[in-house]
């Protein structure tokens, strides 16, 4: 039994940062606890009864993640550091009463839902006694809710109107802000958690809807998890209706964790629960004693022999999985580095920390994709803040002269109405600029993706603010500044809906007073006027029809000319003549005293 024990201990998993992101919920999926009436329907998560159910009212679910992470390390008492991001949305049909709300919780692992406990009113958490004046919990926990039913009890003493709180070990939330999901039309909703073990601050951003246009609001309480929630945590949802209803559902649900390891204690790395195990007397009948513990050492042998070969390269390779030489990208000169850092303003950011704070570019970070590449939302400890982290796609055409452009133009620029550079790194052949989070995106995803709909007078602010942010870039500037590649999807726009002109990668510099000589066109293929791109085209099709060979293009300068990296020959008005030149060969035919030339002329 002690060697079956033994080999059980080396093949439990060792406890390691949890990661996953679901972008959907697929019917079949296996990695995911689902308790009560929750239940995946192919597309969705779904909490509560569905439409389709007659009696959806006293319905309750709870939806956890199937692989518990270590929060706290009780050997060094180190904390873990999260984010979790998800969108959602609460539908209560057109009807004028409605209940009661989800949660986003996390608990002790092995705690499970009690669906005889507590009412539509405790959301699916582990809370009873709420008709008392005091409320008592089965077991620890730290939830954010979002609210959408008033309980008067004295154990909630809810606030007025739908909310969204923050609750420790009680659903009476220690903090609470307004919001208002949209409820009657069913609108999707984000929201951002997060918890920095460091400053023991657990904050929440998240998307409440004024005048139908989405706004982001935060809050955040200082708790500290050490007291509450010890060792190995789950993570989920739960949601729950009472005498009213709403149907609750995720649509999408990402989680990341750090690696939770102590430096001076590697080799005692914490092993999550395994289940424990059963032997039937006599069950060892048969088994040849000796090879069980021959494999069994020789498994001890190899696994520790294994780790250390991993953790050694692992070091070597800096802890990041790359080789930690030539960090800086060969790509970039010293000159052009010297002069990035000279520049005011924008600081150097290190490869490492930007992958991080985007979660290694993790796609359910990502905000968008440009013509020059990806645009992701990350958090910087640093700062304190959200940034948005532009990744300069390799196969852009010109992405190192656009890089460049970008910190040595917009570094020096100071407007409210243009996107503010915060920093740049150019590490293991990546080109990354960083810029403030605009919480509200770009004005095309407004426009033309239906995130939502503005009215006239943000319309007329967003163009007022991008008038004011090119007359700076053209006249108060100390020099002209030609942006090249105005489109909506480069107007961004903040909390309050202020337009900021962003991606200043075609821009070029021209001093006041000396007109423009640039005629290469510049922009983005596909939001260019198509008049510009025709007439290009158009020219270097007569070009290459020339009549005399000689002055045709070659392919590499068609493909230049194409490409918007050169301009356009300027051709003539009137289509050449051919000239066909030869050696005049003079024959003449003798009749009588008249010769006839070939030219025809009579001598």
């Amino acid at each position: 039994m002690v060697v079956i024990l033994l080999l059980l201990f080396l093949l439990a998993p060792c406890g390691t940062s949890l990661n996953f992101n679901f972008s959907t919920f697929p019917t079949g999926i296996n990695t995911l606890s689902l308790e009560g009436d929750a239940f995946v329907d192919g597309e969705f998560l779904r909490l509560t009864k569905s439409a389709a159910d007659e009696n959806k009212k006293g319905s309750v679910g709870r939806a956890t993640y199937s692989q518990p992470f270590l929060l706290r390390d009780n050997a060094t008492g180190k904390l873990e550091d999260f984010t979790t991001t998800f969108t959602f949305a609460i539908d209560c049909q057109n009807k004028t009463m409605y209940a009661d709300g989800l949660a986003f919780f996390l608990a002790p692992n092995g705690s499970a839902l009690n669906r005889t406990i507590g009412t539509g009113a405790a959301l699916g958490l582990p809370v009873t006694n709420l008709d008392k004046n005091k409320s008592t919990n089965l077991y620890p926990f730290v939830a954010v809710e979002f609210d959408i039913f008033k309980n008067l009890m004295d154990s909630v003493k809810d606030p007025e109107g739908d909310h969204v709180g923050i609750d420790v070990n009680s659903i009476k939330s220690k903090v609470f802000r307004a919001w208002n999901g949209n409820i009657t039309k069913g609108g999707n909703n984000s929201a951002w958690i997060r918890y920095d073990s460091g400053s023991k601050n657990l904050s929440v951003t998240f998307t409440t809807y004024k005048n139908d246009v989405w706004v982001e609001r935060y809050l955040d309480y200082k708790v500290d998890l050490n007291e509450i929630l010890q060792g190995w945590v789950i993570v989920g949802f739960s949601a729950a209706t009472g005498v009213e209803i709403a149907l609750h559902k995720i649509n999408s649900w990402s989680f990341n964790s750090t690696l939770l390891i102590d430096e001076n204690a590697k080799n005692n790395t914490p092993v999550a629960p395994a289940p424990t195990p059963i032997v039937e007397p006599g069950s060892g009948n048969g088994i040849n004693i000796g090879l069980v513990v021959g494999l069994v050492v020789g498994g001890c042998v190899l696994l520790v022999g294994g780790f250390y070969l991993v953790w050694f390269i692992f070091w070597k390779m800096g802890g990041t999985g790359e080789s930690s030489d030539n960090d800086e990208d060969p790509m970039i000169n010293d000159p052009i580095d010297d002069e990035f850092k000279k520049g005011t303003g924008p600081k150097k950011f290190s490869y490492k920390i930007l992958a991080q704070s985007t979660n290694d570019f993790d796609e359910g970070e990502k905000l968008g994709e440009g013509g020059f590449g990806g645009v992701y939302r990350g958090f910087v400890k640093d700062l304190n803040s959200y940034v948005a982290v532009k990744r300069v796609s390799s196969g852009s055409r010109q992405g190192l002269k656009e890089y460049a452009a970008e910190v040595r133009i917009i570094s020096r620029l100071r407007h409210r109405n243009l996107v503010q550079l915060i920093g740049w790194c150019h590490e293991k052949r990546e080109l990354l600029l960083v810029y403030e989070f605009m919480s509200n995106g770009s004005l095309d995803s407004h426009l033309f993706k239906g995130k939502s709909l503005l009215g006239w007078e943000a319309r007329y602010r967003i163009a007022q603010g991008l008038a004011s942010g090119l007359f700076y870039l053209h006249q108060e500037w100390e020099q002209c500044v030609l942006h090249r590649d105005i489109k909506s999807s480069n107007i961004m726009l903040d909390s309050n809906f202020n337009a900021k002109l962003g991606d200043f990668g075609l821009a070029r510099l021209v001093d006041h007073g000396r007109q423009s000589q640039t005629t290469v066109l510049a922009g983005t293929m596909g939001y260019m006027a198509p008049e510009c791109v025709t007439e290009c085209l158009l020219i270097v099709g007569l070009w290459s029809a020339h009549p005399d060979y000689k002055i045709r293009p070659s392919t590499q300068q068609i493909i230049r000319v194409l490409s918007l990296e050169v301009a356009p020959p300027i051709l003539p008005s009137k289509m050449p003549v051919a000239n066909y030149f030869s050696h005049p060969v003079s024959f003449s035919i003798s009749s009588g005293d008249v010769i006839t030339s070939e030219r025809g002329q009579t001598e």
